[in-house]
């Protein structure tokens, strides 16, 4: 029996907007990389004909739970960076469009089990999927200065990520930090109060995108785009921190991550998307009724 999506996960963010940026055919083939509670799969089935197909991938077990029962659907229940190799499984090659949201779910955050939240004291994981092997607990306890100081400034922007990561390994030495208060006691220096709730959502995401190598799977993702979707076929992505909207923004404009691509004899640049309009952001009134929409970024692209 399929529980509540509202309840267990979370309003769509930005679901008019990034459905509408698809550009839905009736009979087109669509794939939506992160289903969670699966409320922009089922805008985008309301908008297929009988012959239309949506596949939907997510790593996290608990969204199986949210399975939709139509027959036009198909839930993997895989890591989206595994895309071309599963849609081949099914017979796919091409596919008419393609959405991804980034963001980490209400239900992750809620699950206090799950060690996601800065609310609530739980042992230290931030897996996305529990198969995976590496945790936040090995991450803490077992990486090098070097390695946690790398982690802390590149995916938590943390301006103390040097003092943060000595305090780390001399803490871990004392006794292992084994739980999400432990951890924060271990760093409480660096946590006044005026500035705790931000400081922390900087660690929490830091350690969950290693953990869950978020950066490598969406560059990998994006990669496979552009040989995945028809020409005219619109990519749709939802983004909510600096990290990962400069590594889409980038991937539209240039088609690579890094360096200036190359040009022709005219000055022309061989990319294969273009985007399309200009990035949106949620309204007030979203984000009034959806606190989880105010950092959320859209672009939308279209195959070349």
């Amino acid at each position: 029996m399929q529980k509540s999506l509202e309840g267990m996960y979370h309003n769509p963010v930005l679901l008019k907007e990034s459905i509408d940026g698809l550009a839905i055919k009736k009979d087109g083939i669509y794939v939506d990389v992160t289903f969670g509670g699966g409320g922009h799969s089922s805008e985008i089935l309301k908008r297929l004909g009988g012959s239309g197909k949506l596949f939907a991938f997510d790593q996290d077990e608990d969204a199986q739970e949210n399975r939709l029962e139509d027959e036009r659907f198909v839930l993997i229940g895989e890591n989206f960076r595994y895309i071309t190799q599963f849609l081949k499984f099914y017979g796919i090659r091409k596919v008419d469009g393609i959405l991804a949201d980034f963001g980490v779910s209400s239900h992750q955050f809620d699950e206090a089990e799950r060690g996601f939240s800065t609310r609530f004291d739980a042992a230290l994981d931030m897996r996305m999927s529990k198969r995976n092997s590496l945790s936040a607990h090995e991450v803490v306890n077992r990486y090098s200065y070097d390695e946690l100081r790398r982690v802390l400034f590149d995916y938590g922007d943390l301006r103390n990520a040097n003092a943060m990561a000595n305090t780390l390994v001399a803490k871990r030495e004392e006794k292992p930090i084994d739980t999400t208060e432990q951890l924060k006691e271990s760093l409480s220096k660096f946590l006044p109060e005026h500035k705790k709730h931000k400081i922390l959502a900087q660690i929490y995401q830091a350690i969950r995108i290693e953990v869950n190598q978020e950066i490598a799977v969406i560059k990998e993702f994006l990669e496979q785009v552009p040989g995945l979707l028809n020409t005219g076929g619109r990519l749709s992505v939802i983004s909510y921190h600096s990290l990962e909207d400069r590594l889409v923004k980038r991937f539209i404009r240039a088609g690579q991550f890094e360096g200036e691509p190359e040009k022709d004899f005219y000055g022309n640049i061989d990319v294969p998307l273009k985007k399309v309009g200009s990035l949106i952001v949620p309204r007030k009134e979203e984000i009034l009724n959806n606190s989880r929409a105010r950092s959320a970024k859209l672009r939308i692209a279209e195959r070349i």
